[in-house]
């Protein structure tokens, strides 16, 4: 059965939500702060996307489907990775979900994913979102100036 828990991360960033979503969608940005990752998409509804790379010494391919792209506010897609050691069903995949919000002269990131499979999988996806975020913040940031 399917995971029913739910990982979440956020941050804070000093930058608009434009420049913050801009970021989320740029393939050049998401090189710099997501591992690496080479993503190519076409950044439209239900459009298939692609993570291409290297994590912890090891190659991968990631797949997903654009859910959602409601800019500046909002982006969703799905997300399976081989690395997880599942099968490539229906039932393995996650939603990851950014939201974007004004807060404090800045922009809040709440990054949720569904479909944990237990505690200890939910905890390391928050722990790697939670890492990403961190580079998407000093990525955006730096860019600010």
């Amino acid at each position: 059965m399917a995971g029913s828990l739910t990982a979440t991360a956020h941050t804070n960033i000093q930058a608009s939500r434009e420049r913050v979503y801009s970021a989320l969608i740029n393939p050049a940005s998401i090189k710099e702060y997501m591992f690496g990752a080479t993503v190519t998409t076409d950044w439209n509804e239900g459009s298939p996307i692609t993570w291409k790379g290297e994590f912890q010494g090891k190659a991968y391919e990631d797949k997903g489907k654009i859910l959602e792209l409601r800019p500046p506010g909002r982006l969703k897609y799905t997300h399976f990775s081989p690395l997880a050691g599942a099968a490539d069903a229906p039932e393995n995949y996650h939603s990851v979900t950014f939201d974007l919000f004004e807060e404090d002269g800045g922009t809040k990131v709440v990054l949720t994913q569904d479909n944990c499979a237990d505690e200890k999988a939910r905890e390391h996806s928050e722990k790697n979102w939670g890492i990403m975020l961190e580079g998407l913040k000093k990525h955006v940031e730096s860019q600010s100036t």
